[in-house]
């Protein structure tokens, strides 16, 4: 995949997100969220490393994910996110255990998109 699509995924995957908190509410926009967070840091990665294979690059946003939500228990993350909204949107404020399981989804539908276009002959 080249940076340009990967770029592309990255705006689309922010426009869903925005899209979704403007149409829907509750736990449907925060689980969606927590998918869409691990599907933009899997744009991210291969945006830096455009070759990345669909595992590594799904792998690798999931432990980014996670290690952002396990972040959350000592409390910076939080104390940050009191500071700055950017802070807030990266890092979170609290743990929220589900948003683990949210994050395994974000990072099977990005492996599944990226394998399924990887497996596309070039025109």
């Amino acid at each position: 995949m080249n940076r340009a699509v990967a770029a592309g995924a990255a705006a689309l995957t922010v426009a869903a997100g925005l899209g979704i908190r403007a149409a829907a509410g509750g736990d449907f926009a925060k689980y969606a969220g927590d998918a869409l967070y691990t599907v933009l840091v899997h744009a991210l990665v291969l945006m830096i490393a455009p070759r990345a294979r669909p595992v590594t690059a799904a792998g690798a946003a999931l432990a980014f994910s996670w290690a952002v939500e396990l972040s959350q228990l000592t409390g910076v993350p939080g104390e940050l996110s009191r500071h700055s909204a950017v802070a807030r949107l990266v890092l979170g404020s609290t743990f929220n255990a589900p948003d683990l399981l949210w994050y395994v989804v974000g990072a099977a539908a990005a492996w599944a998109v990226h394998r399924g276009t990887a497996a596309r002959p070039a025109r």
